[in-house]
């Protein structure tokens, strides 16, 4: 273990310490008046949750996910997709609403949220499945199994509803897809009959009886001049977060000294912790923060390009989109400039489901490094042998 742990990528470890303790501090400082007014509970009460969740995630991917080889996951990958499957099923029997969406399984202790694991389960499969057909030509309708398996997630998910994660999840998959190296007439086949696919995917959700976008998804739909439409619930929201950004200028009104948190913004420690993050400590510690992810993006994509495997090049390419994703939603969401979507931040918004998935993802990340590092010492023993 300890010559495995010498081959993590320290940069990419840092940056994973750095947005966690960053993330902890503000979820403290945005919930602290939520939880005693909304909540009723200990001020602490989302802090504590959020360092368990870290403790559990960073313990996993320590202990479990830096000693299993990444060959190993032909394995249980697509059990993992099987097992989201059902989850996804599962919630419209025993889930749990919040937010107007049906996406939660009350396991006492924690909310599982199964769309989030879906989103990973998703790309370790698609990693697996595409490395072994990258490596002899197969008839297009081979390629064909993985976007099937997306497309009915995607409904299960559109279905909850939860359009904003079932978009990240298209996004996603579609992403990935066009980066496979397979043939480029058989792509371009695939690509054709996925378009219809996604038609028919439309008009089953059309007929199922299910409102893809209910009323409070429909007000999301109009998120351009928020201020002038601060009584809609859309509107309220993000004009708070751009008075929450206005308030904090360049150097912030101090931590712990947000107005906005105040009940002003309702998910204060959730989607919009950043206009909270802005106004407590400025602009120049949001920019500070941007870096911070960028700089996580590059290591993910480093690693990625010296993967000696399709199926490691995908996991991290995967990753990278993943994470990109939510972090652009989320900050387009509360600048105006997209639609709202309920999608939070990697590390610094609270969120169970969310952040183990994250953590994971990212110490796969990690795995694939010292699996880097491995080959090229291998690869150096034998020419010099």
């Amino acid at each position: 273990m300890k010559s495995s742990w010498q081959k993590t990528d320290k940069g990419l470890l840092l940056i994973m310490i750095i947005l966690s303790i960053v993330g902890l501090v503000f979820i403290y400082s945005s919930s602290s008046v939520s939880t005693i007014l909304r909540y009723k509970v200990s001020t602490s009460f989302f802090f504590v949750r959020q360092l368990i969740f870290l403790f559990v995630g960073w313990m996993f991917g320590i202990l479990f996910i830096l000693r299993i080889p990444t060959k190993k996951y032909r394995y249980f990958a697509f059990l993992g997709v099987m097992l989201v499957l059902a989850l996804l099923i599962l919630v419209f029997s025993m889930g749990v609403i919040a937010g107007g969406a049906q996406s939660w399984l009350d396991l006492g202790f924690f909310n599982l949220q199964p769309t989030e694991f879906a989103k990973s389960a998703l790309i370790l499969y698609m990693a697996v499945y595409y490395d072994k057909m990258t490596k002899k030509k197969y008839f297009w309708t081979y390629y064909l199994f993985p976007i099937v398996l997306a497309v009915i997630i995607f409904i299960l998910v559109a279905m909850q509803p939860d359009f904003g994660g079932a978009m990240i999840i298209a996004g996603i998959v579609f992403l990935i897809f066009l980066k496979i190296p397979f043939p480029k007439e058989s792509k371009l086949d695939v690509l054709k009959y996925l378009g219809f696919g996604l038609i028919i995917a439309f008009v089953v959700l059309l007929y199922s009886g299910t409102e893809i976008l209910n009323s409070t998804q429909l007000q999301r739909l109009k998120f351009e001049n928020p201020c002038q439409r601060y009584m809609e619930d859309t509107g309220y929201q993000v004009c708070n977060g751009f008075i929450a950004y206005h308030n904090g200028g360049l150097f912030g009104v101090g931590l712990g000294n947000s107005s906005q948190k105040y009940l002003y913004l309702p998910e204060a420690h959730t989607d919009f912790i950043f206009p909270i993050i802005v106004e407590e400590v400025g602009l120049l510690f949001g920019v500070g923060i941007l870096i911070l992810y960028f700089l996580l993006f590059y290591r993910i994509l480093v690693i990625g390009k010296r993967a000696d495997s399709v199926r490691n090049s995908i996991i991290c390419y995967g990753t990278f989109v993943y994470l990109l994703l939510h972090l652009f939603i989320n900050l387009m969401g509360s600048l105006a400039l997209i639609p709202l979507t309920g999608v939070p931040l990697p590390f610094l918004s609270y969120g169970g489901s969310f952040n183990l998935n994250v953590i994971l993802m990212l110490f796969i990340v990690e795995r694939i490094s010292i699996e880097n590092k491995s080959n090229q010492e291998k690869r150096l023993l034998e020419k010099f042998s």
